[in-house]
């Protein structure tokens, strides 16, 4: 009898080390819009509270570009992403049932800054001085939200004319922190990022005001925001998606969201991003990734 109760035992035991093994790891990108070694820092700490809030192993997968975590995201490498309005939209756009369900508080209210490097002889002005025709101008990366949709849809509704006819070069940088080193030291007159960064690079004594400054901001847009997959539940069990909306809702961890850098995440929906799909069709930019 004792033997029976002991080989039961451990088929039990063996049952449930089998069912670990085969949890699926959760596993989630990001759009690489800075210095990679500080998004992987941020999304490393993200994975571990993850992990911690949601009984499951969590993975970051760091990837090279934009159109990269699309395609991840696309193709199940990855069940949610961190991106940006128009790479978000891009993606749920090829992922039927996917859905946007957190984003930071000041996502709701992003905007882009203009920057010019002293040698251009640009002030800073509420409007886009006509005085930017043929300067050299860099946008971020050509799926950035901040970093190109915005600033273009701007500059075509000031010029009436694509950014190639308005300046003499135009250039895109990878990402913001390029943009700002870039526009920074000469070598484009003119550029276009979020302005999360420049703030942050401000703080961190890392801009040079006596060479480059902020010339006109933006009107205010939805931008980031965590992108889930559609087919979650089906994959890691019912109530999943509802217990990591939570998770990423409840975040307290002061150091964590001013990584990001963000005040707290808050609830979101597929059609907050409208504008920016519509603002990404009219510059047919939805298969431009």
């Amino acid at each position: 009898m004792r033997l029976l109760t002991a080989l039961a035992a451990l088929l039990v035991s063996l049952g449930l080390s089998a069912a670990e093994k085969t949890q699926p790891v959760f596993t989630f990108t990001a759009i690489p819009d800075q210095n990679e070694s500080q998004l992987i820092e941020r999304f490393g700490e993200m994975a571990k509270y993850l992990s911690a809030e949601l009984g499951v192993e969590v993975k970051y997968i760091p990837v090279k570009s934009y159109p990269a975590a699309i395609t991840a995201f696309r193709n199940n490498q990855v069940q949610l992403a961190w991106f940006g309005g128009l790479s978000g939209v891009q993606a749920r756009a090829l992922v039927p049932g996917s859905v946007a369900i957190a984003q930071g508080y000041e996502d709701q209210f992003f905007k882009t800054y203009f920057i010019a490097h002293q040698s251009a002889g640009l002030s800073a002005s509420d409007t886009l001085s006509p005085a930017l025709k043929g300067k050299t101008f860099t946008f971020g990366s050509k799926g950035s939200t901040s970093g190109r949709l915005m600033p273009e849809f701007y500059l075509r509704e000031a010029f009436s004319a694509a950014p190639e006819a308005i300046f003499s070069r135009v250039g895109f940088s990878g990402d913001h922190s390029r943009t700002l080193a870039l526009v920074q030291s000469g070598a484009y007159q003119v550029g276009a990022l979020n302005y999360s960064v420049w703030d942050q690079a401000l703080a961190n004594g890392e801009v040079d005001t006596q060479q480059v400054q902020v010339i006109w901001t933006t009107p205010t847009y939805p931008d980031y925001q965590w992108s889930l997959r559609g087919d979650v539940d089906a994959q890691y069990g019912q109530g999943f998606s509802a217990k990591l909306s939570q998770a990423l809702l409840t975040l307290s961890d002061e150091k964590l969201l001013n990584s990001f850098p963000r005040t707290k995440f808050v609830p979101t929906n597929n059609d907050f991003y409208q504008p920016i799909e519509t603002t990404a069709k009219a510059l047919d930019l939805m298969n431009d990734w």
